[in-house]
């Protein structure tokens, strides 16, 4: 029982104490509050946004690496391994000449290639 007339007290001094204090609020201090509310929530949805996008893109660069680097193993697997030395040399030979033929189209895969590579990078370290 001390405990229940103790928490009564207190709450009428509460009472006493709020209706004797005031302090002036401003018109639009619930706008302000909701808006900084409503301010955070949408941060935390657009960093999500940012970093499923990130994710995507990840995902993105990795398959066509991963797609890239499995073509190229099945191309070298399909010849005979015997032979491997002799068709090696000679397709070095053909890709010098089809280099130095086509030297537009693999600057511009250079470039995408860059791209990819810097879009990769800024993914990975973000905007630290």
């Amino acid at each position: 029982m001390p405990v229940d007339r103790s928490a009564g007290q207190f709450d009428k001094v509460l009472g006493q104490a709020l209706r004797t204090h005031s302090e002036p609020v401003p018109a639009d201090f619930t706008d302000k509050v909701l808006r900084r509310i409503r301010a955070a929530e949408e941060r935390k949805i657009l960093a999500r946004v940012v970093l499923q996008e990130r994710l995507a893109l990840a995902g993105c660069i990795v398959s066509g690496v991963v797609a890239i680097g499995g073509a190229a193993a099945l191309s070298s697997l399909a010849g005979s391994l015997p032979g491997q030395a002799e068709v090696f040399i000679a397709k070095i030979s053909r890709i010098i000449e089809a280099a130095s033929r086509d030297w537009q189209f693999y600057t511009v895969l250079g470039g995408l290639l860059l791209f990819a590579a810097y879009s990769f990078v800024y993914l990975c370290v973000g905007d630290t």
